[in-house]
């Protein structure tokens, strides 16, 4: 209960005395960059899939959480592999369209995916170690400032958007 609810009726009302007016905002006030509540991501504004309202990514999550139980339990390998495959296809394809829409930035994400591509093509090349992390080393490189760039224009300008 607040004040006003404990006011009994026969008690005279109080003089209202009117509130000196905001001080105008200054100039250098008014360039500040957004504040985090305008910068936050809502979940409503989350770009929607291609393939409309049907569950797509859930199913594919749902499916790589039955195969994963089930290999383990089984004691099957492979089926674990294809967990955990198409688990990641999942988040990444999750990824890509927040990213791409300009809803939430997966720079790091992305850039570890081109990471890890340049990591498998150098291994089944025959490459060394040393040439396997630093062909990571420089998938990362790229890709950082080019995701970070690519969400900027796709978010109009925001590098970064919170929950």
């Amino acid at each position: 209960m607040g004040r006003r609810s404990r006011r009994r009726a026969s008690a005279a009302p109080r003089e209202r005395t009117t509130a000196p007016a905001p001080p105008a905002p200054s100039p250098a006030r008014a360039e500040a960059p957004l504040s985090t509540a305008s910068r936050r991501a809502r979940r409503d504004a989350a770009p929607k899939p291609p393939w409309g309202s049907f569950p797509l990514v859930e199913l594919c999550a749902l499916a790589a959480i039955v195969l994963g139980v089930w290999g383990i339990l089984g004691g099957r390998l492979p089926l674990v592999f294809a967990a955990m495959l198409l688990g990641s296809i999942a988040g990444l394809e999750v990824a890509i369209r927040e990213h791409l829409g300009g809803y939430r930035s997966h720079t790091l994400v992305l850039s570890g995916v081109v990471a890890i591509t340049v990591m498998a093509i150098l291994y089944f090349a025959g490459a060394q170690r040393t040439l396997l992390i630093a062909g990571a080393g420089g998938g990362l490189l790229v890709g950082v400032p080019t995701f970070r760039q690519l969400f900027k224009r796709k978010s109009g300008g925001v590098g970064m958007k919170v929950r």
